[in-house]
This record gives structure tokens, C-alpha cells and sequence, in this order.
């Protein structure tokens, strides 16, 4: 980074010009950004609860399309964040124009938190249609809405400072492609978003267990049912000291300029 930052304070300014630009630079393809991954996840809930068994659960609270649908919403909130920062970064770099973010007087806890704010409105838009369009046809009530909006509010900033640092770490779009298939993609299949851990094999349930988007998906789910698989209490610090250290490395790394300065 260039240290040629002089403001007093908080660079308000600096913060919401930068947070306009990642908000304006994804509703202006709304189809894209907003609408596709919402159907995406959308058809995905219709195939799992239509093929799979009504009784799966052995519960009588709660259907098998009760279970499914907070899961993937939370699904959702998370992978667009991740898309958003990590494309906008990664974009900006391979067209040469990162320069215009990182030498304006801005800090690097400016940036990153105009970056983070920007994929988490993106994750709850979607995370906002999909449970729309699902919600009416599922019929369960909220069991805690704190506990919902810090899951959601917390999943998408973590996986959003996921995507800056991944951004900023590839070169290339392959590079990012990878980063989504073997570690984004695998850690959301074995999160417990399509059915419960205690239906897995004794290895994949011991590692699912060390899955934090198990915790997260659980939490978020818990917070619609009422219902968990793991302790929420654990899945609530875990998320919250996920988000500190994601954040005191993400200035870490604007400060020093890794892979930012040519």
C-alpha cells in the first residue's frame, strides 16, 4: 500500500464510494449476480425434496423440505459473498485498474470492510429471494430471528474476507476456479446442508465435525427450527472468532501489499 494517507479519522467518503461501486457493480448484471444463483438454489431445493424420502427425518415436527430449505439459503448468503469480493478483486487485477482502489487515502481497514460490506449485501439479496420463493411453499415458523440474522450476517462476512484474500492471491481465473471446487464447493456437500450428520459413515462424520460450515449452516438452521446437530454455542464463538481473525489478516495483508503492488 502507498502511505499517502493523511485523513483524520474515518475515511467516510473513501468507505462509501468504494462500497456504491462493489453494490452498483453487481445489480448491474441483477439477472446474473442476484436472480441465476437464486434459481440455481432454488432447483436445487426442488430435486433434493422431491426425490428424497418425506420420512428421512424420523421426526413429526419438522418435514424433510423444512430441513432442507434454511440450509440452503444460508448456502446461498455464503457462496455469492465469496463470489462477489473474490471477482471483483481478481477482476481489478487482471485488468490493471486495482490501482484506482489502492491509491486513494483510504486504510486498510477502509477497504477491506467497503469490500466485505459489498459481498454481504449481495449474499443476503440472494439469501433474501431464495427464502422468498421458498417460503411459499413451505409453511414453518421463525424460532429465533437473532439468531438467524447473526449467522447470516456473520457467514457472509467471513466468506466474504475469504474472497478478498483469494482474490488478491490468484492470478488467474483458474486460480479462482480451484479455490471454489476443492475448498468452497466440498465444505458446503459435507456441511449437512442436504441431510443430517448422524446419517454419515463414522470418518465423514468425524469430519464433518471439523467442517466450520457445518457450524454455520447448523447455526443458521437452528435459528429457523429450533432443531441442531451440533452445539450452537460453540458454532456462535466459532463464527464470531472466524470473523476477528479473517479481519486482522485481511489489513495484514492490504498493509503489506501481497500479490496487490507490481
Amino acid at each position: 500500500m502507498y502511505n499517502i494517507k493523511n485523513f483524520n479519522g474515518f475515511n467516510w467518503i473513501g468507505f462509501y464510494t468504494l462500497y456504491m461501486k462493489e453494490v452498483k457493480r453487481f445489480l448491474n448484471v441483477f439477472a446474473q449476480t442476484i436472480i441465476a444463483p437464486a434459481v440455481t438454489t432454488l432447483l436445487f431445493y426442488l430435486i433434493f425434496s422431491l426425490s428424497i424420502d418425506r420420512n428421512y427425518l424420523n421426526t413429526e415436527s419438522h418435514s424433510f423440505a423444512e430441513f432442507l430449505a434454511p440450509g440452503l439459503i444460508c448456502m446461498g448468503i455464503m457462496q455469492n459473498a465469496f463470489a462477489n469480493t473474490s471477482s471483483s478483486i481478481l477482476i481489478s487485477k487482471v485488468q490493471g485498474n486495482i490501482v484506482d482502489v489502492l491509491m486513494p487515502p483510504m486504510a486498510e481497514f477502509e477497504l477491506t470492510l467497503s469490500y466485505m460490506l459489498g459481498g454481504i449485501t449481495r449474499g443476503l439479496l440472494v439469501g433474501f429471494f431464495v427464502g422468498l420463493f421458498i417460503f411459499m411453499v413451505v409453511d414453518f415458523k421463525v424460532f429465533n430471528f437473532l439468531v438467524i440474522l447473526y449467522f447470516a450476517v456473520f457467514s457472509s462476512s467471513l466468506l466474504a474476507m475469504f474472497g478478498i484474500l483469494c482474490g488478491i492471491w490468484a492470478k488467474k481465473f483458474d486460480h479462482m476456479a480451484a479455490v471454489t471446487n476443492f475448498i468452497i464447493i466440498p465444505l458446503t456437500f459435507l456441511s449437512g446442508t442436504f441431510y443430517t450428520i448422524d446419517r454419515l459413515p463414522d470418518f465423514w462424520q468425524f469430519l464433518a465435525n471439523w467442517n466450520p460450515f457445518f457450524y454455520i449452516i447448523d447455526g443458521f438452521r437452528f435459528g429457523f427450527l429450533g432443531i441442531n446437530d451440533s452445539n450452537i454455542t460453540v458454532g456462535f464463538f466459532l463464527l464470531g472468532l472466524s470473523n476477528i481473525f479473517f479481519l486482522i489478516l485481511t489489513i495484514i495483508i492490504f498493509k503489506k501489499g501481497y500479490c496487490l503492488k507490481g
